[in-house]
């Protein structure tokens, strides 16, 4: 890896410092903190949950009701209450009121750069997933490679069976364009971590930091709004979309190994099933001689019996389902039309910033896919166990809300005060011009 090893995990830090910089507070602090004027923001946010892209949980999921994203009610002895539930069944519980500690010097730093949270989120989810790879990775027994080797030909079997074996074609297609070839594996080894943080920095300005009303920013005055009128509750839902899919990517490999159809091929192995496995002629483009070996694919933690399911394609997939169906704010929606033909009917041409969120959208998922077969790290099969937790995470990532009162305890602990994201909307402005619903980001 040389260089490498140092540059990528560089070009990680710089995407978060700069991130935590572009989403920083200017000028006044942050939102001041209104129970009165944030339940009102609630209620607006709740009632058009729909339109703002994200469902909002509901005991009739299995989850939380839409109240658990409610302020907390402070009591009179320092405590609060949060509402958690489960199977249907909802549950009020005290936790830790931690304002009292909003003066307190850290606590003014995340009020500060409120983006900090969101760098401890990513850390905290992207670290126990990869401790919980390299556990397996430690502790894998001597069997475990032939039961990875056969549960990849048994998807091998099922997809033949359906008629969608095409990994072999695909990867040959591009074996005859090593120029292409070379690109393809600087896509996979280069662009899951560093893209997926660099679309949570921008998802994170466009929902919430343009939304400031408190703030003067370039191109938006103080007092009005110029991001997704979905607000913060959008950014937050989708950040524990990833916490969702890493926890149930994490469940399956650790119960199902399955090798990648790279090492179906290793000259090294013996008995029936390996010369099966290597009459396929899989080739492993990224960690060969002229491939492209990442920092983060090639280290002695790095469980190499993950592929099932992909993340690669379960985050993309998540990013550009969000880029296709994320709320633009009215000027930006497009044009209508009204002619005779149309009879008073009115016609909305999609504006070319919508046509640009569904072309990223599309494109990027369909490229992560591309890559993840022709470099020959994933089956189809494992892109669609992956299109699976994104849509498992998608529905059912309110679940995790559940973890705010252990949150609050933490944060007691360390004397700390988490700054809550909300639209501080000043009497005289009212309700958001233009038809903008105001929206309080006060979920973890």
């Amino acid at each position: 890896m040389g260089a490498g090893a140092i540059i990528e995990p560089l070009v990680v830090i710089g995407l978060l410092f700069g991130g935590t910089w572009i989403n920083r507070a200017v000028g006044s602090p942050l939102s001041r903190y209104s129970r009165r004027r944030s339940s009102d923001l609630h209620r607006a946010a709740s009632s058009d949950s729909l339109e703002s892209g994200y469902s909002t949980p509901s005991t009739k999921d299995g989850l939380l009701s839409s109240r658990s994203c409610s302020p907390s009610q402070t009591i009179e002895d320092g405590w609060h209450k949060r509402q958690v539930g489960i199977l249907g069944l909802t549950f009020e519980v005290s936790s830790p009121n931690t304002i009292v500690f909003q003066d307190r010097l850290l606590s003014r730093l995340l009020r500060k750069f409120p983006f900090l949270v969101e760098c401890w989120y990513w850390a905290l989810v992207y670290w126990t997933y990869q401790l919980g790879r390299a556990f397996t990775a430690v502790t894998l027994k001597d069997d475990t490679v032939g039961v990875a080797r056969r549960h990849a030909l048994k998807l091998i079997e099922m997809e033949q069976a359906m008629g969608i074996f095409w990994e072999t074609l695909i990867q040959r297609y591009f074996l005859r364009h090593p120029l292409v070839m070379t690109w393809i594996n600087r896509i996979y080894s280069f662009i899951h971590i560093p893209g997926t943080i660099a679309f949570l920095v921008w998802l994170y300005y466009y929902t919430t930091v343009r939304n400031r009303i408190d703030e003067s920013q370039p191109g938006k005055p103080k007092g009005a709004v110029s991001g997704s009128p979905a607000g913060p509750l959008l950014y937050q839902a989708r950040r524990r979309t990833l916490a969702v899919c890493n926890l149930l990517a994490f469940v399956v490999f650790t119960l199902w190994p399955c090798m990648p159809p790279r090492l179906l091929s290793d000259t090294t192995a013996e008995g029936e099933e390996a010369d099966l496995a290597r009459s396929y002629g899989f080739v492993d483009t990224v960690h060969g001689a002229n491939g492209a070996g990442s920092v983060w694919t090639e280290n002695r933690f790095c469980n190499q019996y993950a592929a099932m399911p992909s993340l690669h394609f379960g985050y993309s997939l998540m990013i550009g389902l969000t880029l296709i169906t994320i709320p633009l704010p009215p000027q930006h929606r497009g044009v209508i039309l009204r002619t005779r033909l149309t009879r008073g009917l009115r016609v909305r041409l999609p504006s070319w910033r919508r046509l640009v969120c569904v072309l990223l959208g599309f494109l990027y998922p369909f490229t992560i896919l591309v890559v993840i077969v022709a470099t020959a790290n994933h089956f189809i099969l494992d892109a669609v166990a992956g299109a699976l937790v994104c849509a498992l995470g998608w529905c059912f990532n309110g679940v995790l809300l559940n973890l705010l009162p252990l949150e609050d305890y933490f944060l007691w602990l360390v004397r700390i005060h988490k700054p809550e994201p909300s639209l501080d909307v000043p009497e005289e402005v009212g309700s958001i011009s233009e038809g903008i619903p105001a929206y309080a980001g006060i979920c973890a």
